[in-house]
């Protein structure tokens, strides 16, 4: 498998990784690896199986045991289910990222996920959207970018997402939940949020995304993936 390419693409929630990881593997043809959804699974399957996200044993065998499954919609969205149920919306809201950063503090959860996201790399290539992609899960992966934002611009961009779905956000709860998610991220022992050395860092602050991935492909083409 070592044969096989990865691009990673790591970086704080809200600085458009996910979106620009998508697009990449879209236009490639190839598969995609959303690992935030495995911990936002694990931290959604405590809460529904009554395990308290500071029990650290429990949770890492909430983790190794991880019943879930993906599969995309006719609309292109990525459906994530628990034990058969679906769980997209769940995991998506903000207690939802809490408790994806919670238990991603865990070492012993990182390391009871770690081996299912490299299985992921399968032919022809994987493009791998997370926070330690670049640096623990694919550490050999030929390209790697790591995407930023301000802690505002990103508290902006999912206010306005929230709203556009109806939902009831104040704005600055929500910086001051990603700044604490960010400081949580980025000082834990495992596995700590920061690029890779040899990623291509893009503040995406005041870039549109549609410039961020042209920059991104450029990239792309310069290592002869296409």
């Amino acid at each position: 498998m070592d044969d096989i390419p990865v691009i990673t693409v790591d970086g704080p929630s809200g600085a458009g990784k996910g979106t620009i990881s998508h697009m990449l593997a879209d236009t490639l043809g190839w598969h995609f690896l959303d690992s935030g959804a495995l911990y936002r699974v694990t931290g959604q399957a405590c809460l529904i199986e009554g395990v308290s996200w500071d029990d650290h044993p429990a949770v890492a065998a909430v983790a190794r045991h991880l019943d879930v499954s993906f599969r995309t919609a006719e609309d292109g969205e990525i459906l994530v289910a628990y034990k058969g149920e679906d769980v997209s919306r769940a995991i998506r809201t903000e207690e939802g990222g809490r408790g994806a950063s919670t238990v991603a503090a865990i070492p012993s959860v990182r390391v009871a996920l770690l081996a299912r996201q490299r299985d992921f790399r399968q032919a022809p290539g994987l493009v791998a959207d997370g926070r330690d992609m670049g640096t623990v899960v694919f550490p050999a992966a030929p390209l790697k970018f790591f995407l930023t934002a301000s802690a505002g611009e990103r508290a902006q961009r999912r206010y306005k997402q929230l709203i556009a779905k109806g939902e009831s956000v104040n704005l600055p709860r929500l910086l001051e939940d990603i700044e604490e998610r960010d400081a949580r991220d980025s000082s834990r022992e495992v596995s700590p949020l920061v690029p890779a050395e040899d990623a291509i860092i893009i503040d995406s602050t005041a870039v549109p995304i549609a410039d961020v991935f042209q920059l991104a492909m450029q990239k792309v083409k310069e290592k002869g993936f296409i």
